[in-house]
């Protein structure tokens, strides 16, 4: 299961729609997260944005550490005596594991994402602070003041003040960390500190000196895509980094791994990848995966040049796409698959629409796109894409909603704008008879107001003209007596189906979940229900 449409940098991303006043009406959906150059203002959706994170019990509550050492530790000195045996442990960890410390255990780390991220300002870390300047800068003082109070500590050794003094050292140190990693978490993104933090670079250093005796070769467990070609460069990844790195830019050739030695191994790309292509693998691992995924639905994708020939204005957020291709000149696809549209050139970033429509011989494809207010990738397509220009698309791609023609018995449920593959299949299916099948469909289509029915008319229009296709629809919301009222859902319960039927579901999860129990329980297999959901 691929999460359908996309997601959007503030949670989901309502897929878009289409009306197209002429024989099929193309509906296009957002599939994957958008991309694009690093800006903000009052017009523009953030680029990096606050998202889940993952938070294992250590992550979440080693802030207390922080704050025990930091301030605890000048009323009692002593505490301060923690922090060496939290350098050993991190300088350890970083010869197998490279700078996890800092993204699962580290204490201030934990207090930034915990307690400063939910407040900070999240914007784009100024390049310098992670210059090599700054960082070797920010090490030889930090390393020079440290020495410098030892050398005033050393004073006392032997006196009952030594170790006082001595935790006091590193307790005031804690303390530093903590209000000025603090303060500019809070003003630019709670892991600027990260940026340069001497510990950080320390961790940098026994790393690469773990990887050159061979000690990480086994061990370090690094950002890795199942197959680059599954990678939709959507650039949700590189949103959502708290260290604001790129690794969809960036996987090695050989492996399919990310690695950038700033990642702190912290899974929050691992776990908002829109596609669930990304996790993490040990080297060993990584070539496992990368030999038994399936590239079905993908292995046909190439690079297309196109050029938007027309842009229909639907209502005043929604408009119709038509690319004219270029080079080459024709891209055959199943319905169901969809495409990556370059959105921004300048750091490849490809935003994935389903195909929703094409002429007769596939030189032209329809894409509709609804805009959302907090949509990055749609405040940039509504913004910039005009009549005449030419661009870079990449398709087809997708398995999930390809329909098997096999079949006798097919089953199609949707509701909102899950309706967009099925309106290309009843083209592609019944309207133009492309595919030999020769049994019988069923389209449940549900939605909350009238207004909301896309395809109405075209559904209705292709099903009262073939014996193959029959159509319901339902409005949760009706503002009127002529629909029925109620989910999409309760139409299926009263369907009689049989164990053969072939099932296709595209809508919100908790729709498609709901969908799959009451078929199970209708003896359909779970072998035979295919479904793609909102996430």
């Amino acid at each position: 299961m691929r999460a359908a449409f996309g997601v959007d940098e503030n949670n989901t991303e309502e897929p878009s729609l289409c009306v197209r006043p002429s024989v099929f009406v193309p509906l296009c959906s957002s599939l994957c997260v958008e991309r694009s150059v690093i800006v903000q203002s009052s017009q523009q959706a953030s680029f990096y944005i606050k998202s889940r994170r993952s938070f294992t019990p250590v992550r979440k509550y080693a802030w207390v550490l922080t704050v025990l050492i930091g301030v605890g530790g000048q009323f009692v000195p002593l505490l301060g005596l923690l922090v060496p045996f939290i350098m050993v442990a991190l300088m350890a960890t970083s010869l197998f594991k490279g700078k996890y410390w800092c993204g699962n255990f580290c204490p201030h780390g934990s207090f930034f994402d915990n307690l400063v991220g939910p407040f900070s300002r999240h914007t784009i870390i100024p390049a310098f602070l992670r210059s090599r300047p700054v960082i070797a800068a920010v090490l030889i003082f930090f390393m020079f003041n440290l020495g410098r109070r030892f050398v005033d500590v050393y004073a006392t050794l032997g006196t009952g003040e030594f170790l006082e003094r001595l935790g006091l050292v590193f307790a005031t140190t804690y303390l530093m960390v903590l209000l000025f990693g603090g303060l500019l978490g809070l003003v630019i993104n709670e892991r600027t500190w990260c940026q340069f933090c001497p510990m950080g670079t320390i961790q940098a250093i026994f790393y690469k000196l773990g990887k050159a005796v061979g000690l990480a070769k086994n061990t370090d467990e690094k950002v890795t895509v199942s197959h680059p070609d599954l990678c939709h460069s959507c650039g949700k990844c590189a949103r959502v980094c708290p260290m604001q790195l790129a690794p969809y830019r960036q996987f090695s050739e050989n492996r399919q791994q990310f690695d950038d030695e700033n990642c702190i191994r912290c899974n929050t790309c691992v776990h908002n990848c829109p596609a669930g292509i990304l996790q993490m693998a040990r080297p060993r691992e990584a070539e496992e995966i990368n030999r038994q995924v399936s590239l079905e639905g993908f292995d046909r994708a190439g690079y297309y040049r196109a050029r938007i020939k027309a842009i229909t204005s639907l209502k005043d957020d929604v408009r119709t796409f038509s690319f004219k291709l270029i080079e080459p000149a024709r891209m055959p696809y199943d319905p169901g698959q969809f495409v990556l549209v370059e959105v921004e050139p300048e750091i490849e970033m490809y935003r994935a629409y389903t195909i929703s429509g094409s002429n007769e011989d596939n030189t032209e494809i329809q894409l509709t796109i609804k805009k959302l207010p907090d949509g990055y990738g749609t405040n940039l397509i509504f913004n910039n894409f005009k009549e005449g220009d030419t661009l870079n698309l990449k398709g087809p791609l997708g398995n999930e909603l390809r329909v098997n023609p096999s079949g006798s018995e097919l089953l199609f449920i949707a509701n909102g704008i899950g309706i967009t593959p099925f309106a290309a299949t009843v083209q592609s299916f019944f309207d133009r008879r492309e595919y030999p099948f020769q049994g019988t469909a069923t389209l449940l289509y549900g939605a909350r107001y009238e207004e909301d029915l896309v395809y109405d008319d075209y559904f209705e229009n292709v099903a009262g003209q073939s014996n193959d296709l029959s159509y319901h629809k339902i409005l949760s919301r009706p503002r009127t007596d002529r629909y029925k009222k109620g989910y999409v859902t309760d139409i299926l319960k009263d369907l009689q189906l049989s164990p053969e039927t072939r099932v296709y579901i595209c809508g919100t999860a908790r729709m498609a979940g709901e969908a799959t129990r009451i078929l199970r329980a209708s003896g359909v297999p779970e072998e035979s229900i295919y479904y793609e959901s909102f996430v």
